[in-house]
């Protein structure tokens, strides 16, 4: 009996011995819980916003592009993350990874967008295995100014081995090197293709030689949220793409009054022309068809040459620069000037009749022709066509050409 009460004494003397010491313990730490249920024996958790930091902080607002997306922790290593963009009414999550060692996530691509909100959730594990959560929420900034690229051709048109892509913006653009990495154009199969500025609103690829019949190109603008001047950013997020049809040449000899149309290298037809009077000659170069018109109107006014001519209703119209060249018909004029004599303002002219033939001069041309297909004048009195009067690009050597690029 005695042996047996002297082992419980000794059991009950350690059991309070153990409750004084870790009230002692308590009291110094404060009241505290953490996962292993010891109070504060291992000390206080840190803070969600400690254990996590996220950037851009919770809440803020009109956070600019150039901001980095960033979680991580100081200790331990994250478990998950997950971002969502919300933007045009849509939810988008975001790509991205955890790093080798844990500590951060990154997204993919790195720019934020404009006009967006953004929320986070992530989890983690401290260097204890304690677990945090923590969610987050910022918006981007939203810009007063925007701009867009008017892209050229037409998406899912056919069009002739002449054709340049080209891209007029609706503002100045003053970082011309940001913008141009923002446009990609691609082909199938693949050839080298360049980009070149003209001014500060235009924005011209092209390959070095004409396309291969059969090429399927496309344009993949990736402008949206690019700052292509101060305080102005692209809206744009879009693909174009075209296919390349058959290889049609015509060369229009001024001096001989003669269109000699030539498709995949074989002459389809010898064709009279009347080109620009000696007084007002047609320009010299390669021309690429722009835009095809059953019927329209020319006004002299409209280019410059005061009231000499009203025309409303000029069957056939080609329109080969930006500044008014036309190849059309021409059913005003004596059937006996085509071929023999030059009296246009500057434009070239197909025999035709009033509400324009099919079986005519220029309705013949009319319906074998593309946009994209090319129009060479040569032997005329005039100087060659400037580079971006219309497509005119191919008359641009290869070097210079790549030299009008912003991006070295």
């Amino acid at each position: 009996m005695r042996h047996v009460h002297g082992r419980a004494w000794r059991a009950g003397a350690a059991l309070a011995a153990l409750l004084t010491w870790t009230g002692l313990l308590a009291g110094a730490a404060g009241c505290t819980s953490d996962s292993t249920g010891l109070g504060g024996v291992f000390g206080k958790p840190p803070a969600p916003e400690e254990a996590i930091r996220i950037s851009p902080g919770d809440g803020d607002k009109a956070v600019r592009p150039g901001r980095k997306l960033s979680v991580r922790v100081p200790e331990g290593h994250l478990e998950s993350v997950r971002v969502v963009k919300s933007q045009d009414a849509s939810e988008t999550p975001v790509p991205g990874r955890i790093s080798a060692d844990g500590r951060r996530w990154e997204p993919d691509d790195p720019r934020l967008a404009l006009a967006a909100r953004y929320t986070v959730d992530a989890v983690a594990l401290d260097g204890r295995g304690r677990r945090s959560a923590r969610h987050a929420a910022f918006r981007t900034y939203v810009p007063e100014e925007r701009f867009i690229g008017y892209v050229g051709p037409e998406h899912r048109s056919t069009v002739g081995t002449g054709m340049i892509v080209s891209l007029e913006f609706s503002r100045e653009i003053t970082d011309r090197a940001a913008v141009e990495r923002a446009v990609r154009v691609s082909a199938e199969p693949a050839v080298d293709i360049r980009p070149h500025w003209f001014g500060r609103d235009r924005l011209d690829f092209r390959p070095r030689y004409y396309w291969k019949p059969g090429t399927e190109v496309t344009v993949d603008l990736r402008l949206r949220d690019v700052e292509g001047a101060p305080g102005v950013y692209g809206l744009q997020h879009k693909k174009v793409s075209f296919t390349v049809g058959r290889h049609q040449v015509s060369v229009v000899d001024a001096a001989e009054k003669t269109m000699k149309v030539r498709r995949d290298g074989a002459l389809l037809a010898t064709v009279p022309v009347t080109a620009g009077a000696a007084k007002t000659p047609t320009y010299n170069g390669k021309m690429v068809i722009t835009e095809m018109l059953d019927v329209t109107r020319m006004n002299s006014r409209t280019v410059g040459f005061g009231g000499e001519y009203d025309i409303p209703d000029v069957p056939h119209a080609v329109r080969l620069t930006g500044s008014g060249t036309f190849l059309h018909g021409n059913y005003w004029a004596p059937g006996d000037v085509f071929g023999r004599t030059n009296v246009s303002h500057g434009c070239v002219g197909l025999r035709d009749v009033k509400g324009g033939g099919a079986d005519t001069p220029a309705g013949w041309f009319f319906d074998r022709s593309l946009v994209g297909d090319v129009v060479e004048v040569v032997r005329s009195k005039d100087k060659k066509v400037a580079p971006d009067n219309g497509l005119g690009g191919w008359n641009t050597s290869w070097a210079k050409w790549r030299a009008g690029s912003a991006v070295r």
